[in-house]
């Protein structure tokens, strides 16, 4: 299974190619608009969604519904061809409805903007000013149109693994040359991406149903499966009718379990090896208590960081399987490590579970399989490399919150500084005393003074004096009083709000 996924713009080649790389590869070529004209005709409003998006109208809380239903939509469809067979979509990013599918070839196909402006001309019949300018307005939407969905840059070559620019290179060799890349080792399918494909094929079939449902179709759910066990979390308004959720995903093939969550948000949590009794789990399950968050869990196995490298199968199936650990690794809830597997039972329990994975590999692995279009509240990165020792722990683990930090639009932090940033003890007592006892202070001198402090802004006069006129030296120094003030002012008074709001949240 080859899946290739090429970003095309209007009159930039993008069609040609696909269909040429289509024929060489034998596989299966799926454009945007098929897919759009089969979502259309699966009652999902695609028009009006594209013209909100934009146009940048206020979305309505069903059509932000519709929108996920439409994503839902699409990633099934990518699922299904690519389960039966090589598949060339070529339309925006069609890879990023695939998070956690690594073998995925991305693409972008560009071309010189005067070659097509020169193609707009003759196809569309339009003057060279209005074909410029029709592009560019196109190019504008599709822009749009991929942040409101997917909350990323089309533009962004980072997004690809390769850029193509027909400009200098003819359609078939440009072809020939993708095929060969295809071949490479990276882009081949291991049991673990196919497995990933399936999963996401499940869950998108899963919340296909709910939306197609009448009972539940406006309900806001997201849903993940990993390896049968679907999880889905719903909102507290929908809390009367999550029992559905069940009853309506009962006819689907392939479901094991069905978990259902409520919650408004959701906290992702990092680490190498969970601990069900240590206190990072207490202080998660704190925050994901007042936020109304579910947590996911992700067991990251850096490389090298494992004490044992994970065993191959019986039958002779390698355990590398390109980020992803292999089916022998987490086949079932019960080959879980006892860590993560008492650390998912906890948050079951609490009623604040939001689906588990298990990845091997570095920063770049745990990126490609993070679903961007999930809003997450927060990301807690934990200890990794543990077996490293604690100097080589710490360093990975400060990196990764420095990688997620310059990669991710959201609040990363460390596990060890939950307490510090979040909850609310002794020492967040004592700071809020003292900030509000310096706040109360100044504010009391400043008042109790103010004729005094008036004139030393207003005249330049010293305190306590018959207001009589000094030099330029002495307005100079009341100006530095008042910036050297105002910042303490605000640092005090902020400090004391901080930590008077943990204390409201938290407390």
């Amino acid at each position: 299974m080859q899946i290739i996924c090429l970003s095309r713009g209007t009159f930039a080649g993008g069609k040609k190619l696909a269909e040429a790389l289509a024929a060489k590869l034998g596989s299966d070529c799926l454009a945007r608009e098929e897919l759009t004209d089969a979502a259309t005709g699966a009652g999902i409003p695609v028009g009006k969604l594209e013209m909100n998006i934009v146009h940048r109208r206020p979305m309505s809380e069903q059509l932000a519904i519709e929108k996920e239903r439409y994503k839902a939509f699409v990633t099934a469809t990518l699922c299904e061809r690519a389960l039966k067979n090589n598949l060339v979509y070529h339309g925006r990013t069609g890879h990023l409805v695939l998070p956690g599918v690594t073998h995925v070839l991305r693409v972008r196909a560009i071309m010189d903007p005067e070659q097509r402006i020169q193609a707009a001309m003759q196809r569309l019949r339009l003057e060279r000013e209005k074909a410029r300018k029709y592009i560019e307005e196109v190019d504008e939407d599709r822009r749009r149109w991929v942040r409101g969905l997917y909350n990323t840059d089309w533009h962004d070559p980072g997004s690809y693994d390769i850029v193509i620019n027909l400009s200098h290179i003819n359609v078939e060799n440009a072809a020939a040359g993708l095929l060969s890349m295809a071949q490479l080792p990276e882009f081949q399918a291991t049991p673990a991406a196919l497995q990933a494909v399936s999963d996401l094929w499940l869950a998108a079939r899963c919340r296909l149903a709910i939306g197609a449902d009448q009972r539940t179709g406006n309900m806001d759910v997201k849903v993940r499966s990993d390896r049968g066990l679907v999880s889905a979390t719903y909102l507290p308004r929908d809390a009367s009718r999550a029992g559905l959720i069940p009853e309506v995903l009962s006819k689907i093939e392939g479901i094991g379990e069905v978990l259902c969550t409520m919650a408004s948000t959701n906290v992702l949590w990092v680490q190498e090896r969970f601990d069900p009794q240590g206190e990072s789990l207490d202080q998660v399950l704190q925050v994901a208590g007042r936020w109304n968050a579910a947590v996911e869990l992700v067991q990251l196995k850096e490389e090298g960081g494992q004490e044992e490298p994970a065993q191959p199968r019986e039958t002779g199936e390698a355990s590398e399987t390109g980020g992803i650990l292999d089916d022998s690794v987490v086949e079932s809830d019960s080959n879980l490590d006892e860590g993560m597997r008492k650390t998912r039972e906890r948050l079951i329990s609490a009623g604040r579970a939001g689906g588990y994975r298990v990845l091997s590999g570095g920063p770049q692995e745990l990126l490609a399989n993070i679903d961007r279009t999930v809003a997450y509240n927060l990301v807690v990165v934990g200890e990794l490399c543990v077996t490293k020792g604690a100097a080589v722990s710490k360093r990975r683990t400060q990196e990764m919150v420095s990688y997620l930090n310059d990669s991710l639009h959201m609040p990363v932090i460390e596990a060890a500084d939950m307490r510090s940033q979040f909850m609310f003890g002794p020492a967040q007592l004592v700071k809020l005393l003292v900030f509000a006892g310096l706040t109360v202070l100044l504010f009391i001198l400043v008042m109790t003074h103010q004729e005094e402090v008036l004139g030393f802004i207003s005249r330049g006069t010293c305190f306590f004096t018959n207001c009589k006129e000094v030099g330029s030296s002495q307005r100079i120094l009341s100006a530095a009083v008042v910036v050297v003030f105002v910042p303490i002012f605000a640092f005090c008074y902020g400090g004391f709000t901080r930590f008077l709001f943990r204390l409201l949240r938290f407390g």
